[in-house]
């Protein structure tokens, strides 16, 4: 969450920020509204508390009964009114609470300013789309005359958004995931993270996840767990409620994880195929890093997941993404999309397909989850500073290889990268 010093201090430049991603200036003045009357509550509450603490040592001097019982009867009102206070502020400090919980990061002065995805500028685009001699086929025809892609059967046992991947096709997106993690453990310099698929529902609010994204969420209510929506859950909260020791920054973790999302706010989008799913896989960098460094971090952080792409070998471009569609708890933002040349509205047309998310939180989700460093032995913790990235998201990767490696007579050729993945196996074709 912000800072509430940073809202006390400068309100217009948090109005200002708020006011470029769509969010009404008038959040900023119920916090402080609310924050002006706890803290005065709190004056008030430490006078009364001081005047009881020296009536009570006058109390024992008085030899007259009844001036001791009119004095006693005093500090009974006193306290009463304390506890009366007390009530006021807990119920203040809830409401002030939840009010920040609401309040979005505030971008980053070189995001671009923009209404909605259609303002985010395309910073480069890398590669070539390939020249078909046929017109390319969707990834639902590919993996369905192939026989390693079944929607009827993900249909039957769970319902919409949900699909079987057989034989190769399952080989495949195995293929990805260990390759994802080899590159960004062996060359990229990420530790490993295995963690728990559930967690508590105070990690959700930690990264940022609740409240604003409850609906999205799958809860099982009578452990009062939450499926993972992603890797960045769990792994930030790895360090939840830690100081880090001198000298542990920057910490780099990479993590595989199904995800699992409700996807309502997508309702009647991207029917067909296997683009839009309530779980998918994925594969989640994670960063925490000294405050004036993430910066820096966030165009490493994108050039690690743009890694993936290069050695793909498909056509990439780099989005970044604008103050309107940025993301609740980030200051900058970098997707990455592939293309596929089956998707779109008519055959051979192509779509570009984001696969990774790269952002800056700063200490937005820090603050929140109460994640924090010391510079040497004895000094102030401070609050890190949090990124995470793709690299990359599946499924859409599967799509851009099946539709970006299709062959005339309906095989796969698995990129090179992969090749040793699959037991040097070369060409999917129909079994």
């Amino acid at each position: 969450m912000l800072d509430i010093r940073l809202i006390r201090e400068q309100p217009d430049f948090v109005k200002e920020g708020l006011s470029k991603c769509g969010v009404a200036p008038d959040k900023v003045d119920e916090v402080l509204r609310c924050d002006e009357e706890r803290r005065a509550i709190e004056t008030e509450v430490s006078e009364l508390r001081a005047k009881r603490n020296a009536g009570s040592k006058e109390i024992g001097k008085l030899a007259d009964n009844e001036a001791r019982e009119a004095f006693k009867t005093e500090m009974r009102l006193i306290g009463d009114k304390i506890s009366e206070l007390d009530l006021r502020r807990n119920e203040l400090e809830e409401i002030q609470s939840d009010l920040m919980l609401a309040i979005p990061n505030i971008p980053d002065p070189e995001m671009p300013i923009g209404a909605d995805d259609r303002d985010n500028p395309v910073v480069r685009v890398e590669g070539e789309p390939r020249k078909f001699d046929f017109t390319p086929k969707p990834h639902w025809e590919i993996g369905t005359d192939l026989g390693i892609l079944d929607i009827e059967r993900g249909v039957k046992i769970s319902g919409s958004r949900f699909y079987v991947l057989k034989g190769l096709g399952a080989a495949l997106q195995r293929a990805l995931i260990s390759w994802f993690l080899d590159v960004h453990i062996q060359t990229q310099g990420y530790t490993e993270i295995y963690p728990p698929f559930v967690v508590k529902e105070e990690c959700l609010f930690g990264t940022a996840q609740l409240p604003k994204f409850r609906d999205n969420q799958y809860h099982d209510v009578e452990d009062d767990l939450w499926l993972v929506p992603t890797a960045e859950v769990p792994v930030t909260n790895l360090h939840r409620e830690e100081i880090l020791d001198p000298g542990s920054l920057p910490i780099k973790y990479v993590a595989y994880t199904p995800c699992f999302r409700r996807e309502k706010m997508s309702a009647g989008r991207d029917v067909r195929g296997i683009k839009r799913g309530h779980q998918f896989d994925k594969v989640e960098m994670v960063k925490m890093v000294k405050p004036e460094d993430s910066r820096e971090e966030l165009i490493s952080l994108l050039d690690d997941a743009e890694e993936i792409c290069r050695q793909l070998k498909i056509p990439y471009r780099v989005v970044e993404v604008c103050t309107g569609d940025k993301g609740f708890a980030n200051v900058r933002q970098f997707d990455l999309e592939l293309f596929a040349p089956g998707q779109g509205e008519n055959p051979g047309d192509g779509e570009w397909l984001e696969v990774s998310s790269c952002s800056n939180f700063t200490d937005y989700q820090a603050r929140r989850a109460n994640i924090r460093f010391r510079r040497e032995q004895g000094a102030k913790p401070e609050f890190v500073h949090t990124l995470n990235g793709s690299g990359l998201a599946l499924p859409r990767v599967m799509i851009a290889v099946l539709e970006n490696y299709q062959n005339a007579d309906g095989s796969v050729t698995i990129p090179e990268v992969l090749r040793s993945y699959m037991g040097g196996k070369e060409v999917i074709t129909k079994a």
